[in-house]
């Protein structure tokens, strides 16, 4: 039984995908004690997410530069962080850095899993077992139980949910000329990764085609780093797409998202945040497994062939084939998308 009102300091993921199955561990420690409080040391950008998740009471930013110690910045936070006399930390990533704020704010109990040599830093050591946890998921709300306990079911657990505000999409509508009385497909081509995890844009340009002859209007979200990627659809079906990848804000794609009838996504963040507003999607799968991070909704289909190479969770296709996604044909997503309801 967790203590009345106990504070507790996360420190989150990097990356959005992440981020998002982190609001599971989050509702798992609400749904223990209703009274807890819960901060998340994450970089600035993630407000984007953490604002959308009411089990949180804060965001605490952590903007050190990337790959950097950072170590002045580090014990600076740490001590700013010692008034809050949080109880636990749980720290998600494995690294030490991640480590060194829990450790410098004096918090008392810092778990996570044994990682970069951090023995000093944590004294609730967990051991990862892969098997036993095959999930993401699985494994961040294990951080929250007591070390003996038994593996939560997927099933078990409470999807991730994002809110969305209806008079932000509205005014997304407008502001891109969107038609509120034909249905909006999102298309989400990028992958941070690499471009293992990336559907061919020909691929990609074959359903804009397809939609946009029966109706639709398609977006094209991503970062500015899908830019190029965006292009390529566009280039291949002479436009027919809107291409917004490098023009919105993380919340503002979030609200776009949420208007949407349909979203057809790799493996991304984007198909993370899509599952955890429960709208309808297409999750495409070459290089990466659905079995560690799936979408973690009850509305989406997942788009995979299965080759001996895959998965390979390389960053590009080691054999230069990239049959993994070259074979996965848009006639098998499109059939994939019209199962959903």
């Amino acid at each position: 039984m967790s203590d009345p009102g106990k504070k507790y300091l996360i420190v989150g993921p990097s990356w959005v995908g992440d981020m998002v199955m982190a609001q599971c561990l989050f509702h798992a420690l609400k749904q223990r004690n209703v009274d807890c409080q819960i901060d998340v040391l994450a970089p600035a950008w993630t407000a984007a997410l953490i604002d959308r998740m009411p089990e949180v009471r804060r965001l605490v930013p952590a903007d050190f530069q990337h790959g950097k110690l950072s170590i002045g910045e580090r014990i600076k936070l740490g001590r700013e962080l010692r008034a809050e006399g949080y109880e636990q930390a749980i720290v998600l990533p494995n690294s030490l850095k991640s480590a060194l704020v829990p450790w410098l704010a004096g918090v008392s109990t810092r778990t996570g899993f044994v990682g970069e040599m951090r023995y000093g830093l944590l004294n609730d050591h967990r051991k990862l077992d892969k098997s036993r946890l095959p999930m993401t998921v699985q494994r961040f709300i294990s951080l929250g139980l007591d070390p003996s306990a038994a593996p939560v079911a997927i099933n078990d657990i409470t999807a991730p949910k994002l809110s969305s505000d209806r008079d932000q999409q509205w005014q997304l509508r407008k502001a891109h000329g969107l038609d509120d009385q034909r249905p909006l497909l999102a298309l989400c081509p990028g992958a941070e990764f690499g471009s293992s995890k990336k559907w061919p844009a020909q691929h990609y340009a074959e359903l804009v085609r397809y939609y946009s002859s029966e109706g639709w209007q398609v977006l094209l979200l991503g970062s500015a780093n899908d830019i190029d990627d965006c292009a390529a659809i566009n280039d291949a079906c002479e436009n027919l797409a809107l291409s917004l990848a490098g023009e919105t804000e993380l919340t503002e794609a979030i609200d776009l998202i949420a208007c949407c009838n349909l979203v057809i996504s790799n493996d991304s963040g984007l198909m993370h945040i899509a599952a955890a507003l429960q709208v309808p999607l297409v999750a495409i799968y070459g290089s990466t497994d659905p079995g560690h991070t799936p979408p973690l909704s009850h509305n989406h289909s997942i788009a995979k062939i299965e080759i001996d190479c895959s998965p390979c969770f390389e960053r590009q296709c080691p054999l230069s084939h990239h049959r993994c996604m070259q074979d996965l044909l848009p006639a098998q997503v499109i059939e994939l998308a019209g199962s959903l309801r």
